[in-house]
């Protein structure tokens, strides 16, 4: 059954189906439809849509795959997040925290800012987890099981790395815990840290591959 009919270059064609719940509201509804664009290769249509009820009306997309003369519902259209790249030093040596630093971005920009801080800190752990074990090996197995706090004061000999790395931690504890002692810090100061850290990590790990490829 057809949800519109329209005409395009004297050819008939229908949408079928819609998405059955507003992503806004989440009533399950039937969504006016408002008007549509379809895309240069004419197999993919994007239907304006808004929830019909009175207390939400939110306009949202629709996506439609041609087939035939029928354009079929596929999916509503969502934004992708954005997400924060790094240099090869840091993706080489800690992959997961590009995973878990990405997973907290898209938490913050959805305004969960309760568990972005959280993530940040866990992203910051396996960052100097990782970089201590490339730079120690043989103290990987210690580096693993050690609390990220003793890991700084321990074992990172670079005093601007375990400067801004011991500052980030405060921070990002104080976004586990139930009362903050860092009242006049937030989570933009949190990712300045993280960031001051990254960048003497990657001066360190720099500076070493220079000095292994032309020694004294």
């Amino acid at each position: 059954m057809a949800y519109k009919d329209f005409i395009q270059n004297n050819t008939y064609y229908y949408l079928a189906d819609y998405p059955l719940e507003c992503p806004e509201c989440h009533q399950k509804t039937t969504p006016n439809y408002t008007n549509h664009r379809i895309a240069n290769n004419s197999r993919l249509l994007y239907a304006n849509l808004y929830c019909p009820n009175p207390n939400c009306e939110k306009s949202y997309i629709g996506e439609y795959k041609l087939d035939g003369k029928t354009y079929f519902f596929t999916k509503v259209i969502i934004g992708k997040p954005k997400k924060t790249f790094f240099s090869e030093e840091i993706s080489t040596i800690s992959p997961m925290f590009l995973k878990i630093y990405n997973e907290s971005f898209t938490a913050e920009q959805m305004q969960l800012l309760e568990i972005s801080g959280v993530g940040y800190r866990k992203a910051l752990e396996f960052l100097i987890k990782d970089f201590l074990i490339k730079m120690k090996p043989d103290k990987s197995e210690l580096i693993k099981k050690m609390f990220l706090g003793k890991c700084i004061a321990e074992l990172v000999d670079d005093p601007k790395i375990k400067t801004t790395a011991k500052r980030a931690v405060w921070l990002g504890n104080d976004h586990t815990h139930y009362i903050k002692k860092w009242d006049d810090k937030d989570l933009a100061d949190l990712k300045k840290l993280i960031r001051l850290t990254i960048n003497w990590i990657e001066s360190e790990i720099l500076t070493a591959e220079l000095e292994t490829s032309m020694p004294e």
